[in-house]
C-alpha cells in the first residue's frame, strides 16, 4: 500500500487554505506573546507595543507562508512588501465590518468573528493571486 506524503494529503485549494490558516493561527500566538513581553516586560505604551507585535506576526507570517504554505525557498523583498500591503487591506475591512456590524446591532464577538473571516478570506485571495501568484515567483 502506497502511503502519500503529507504535502499531498493537503494538495489543492483546501490543503492551501488550511496551511494558510494554520500559519495565521501561529501569528495570533506571536502577536499575543510579543504584545504581552513588549507591554508588561519591556514597558513600551500600548500603541508602539501593539505596532511592533502586529508587525512582529506579519513577518512570521510572511516566511511561514513562504517557505512551507507555498513552498519557495528564497524570501523576497518584493513579496513581503505585498503580504504588508494585503494584511492592511485585511485589517481594514476587519475594522470597518466589526465597527459596521455592531452598530447594526450584532453582539460584538459575532461581529468580530465575522470580521476575522472577512479578513481570512481577503489575505488569503490577496496571497494566492497576487503575493504569491505566479507572477510573483
Amino acid at each position: 500500500m502506497r502511503t502519500r506524503s503529507p504535502r499531498r494529503r493537503t494538495a489543492g485549494l483546501p490543503g492551501l487554505a488550511l496551511r494558510f490558516a494554520v500559519v495565521g493561527g501561529g501569528g495570533v500566538l506571536v502577536n499575543s506573546a510579543a504584545l504581552f513581553a513588549l507591554y508588561h516586560w519591556v514597558g513600551l505604551p500600548l500603541l508602539v507595543a501593539s505596532g511592533i507585535a502586529v508587525e512582529l506576526a506579519v513577518v512570521h507570517n510572511y516566511l511561514l507562508n513562504d517557505r512551507w504554505t507555498f513552498a519557495l525557498r528564497t524570501p523576497s523583498a518584493g513579496r513581503f512588501v505585498k503580504f504588508n500591503i494585503s494584511v492592511l487591506g485585511g485589517l481594514a475591512i476587519n475594522v470597518v465590518l466589526v465597527w459596521s456590524l455592531v452598530h447594526a446591532g450584532m453582539h460584538l464577538l459575532l461581529a468580530n468573528c465575522l470580521g476575522i473571516a472577512a479578513a481570512f478570506a481577503v489575505n488569503f485571495v490577496c496571497s494566492t493571486g497576487w503575493v504569491w501568484g505566479r507572477r510573483s515567483r
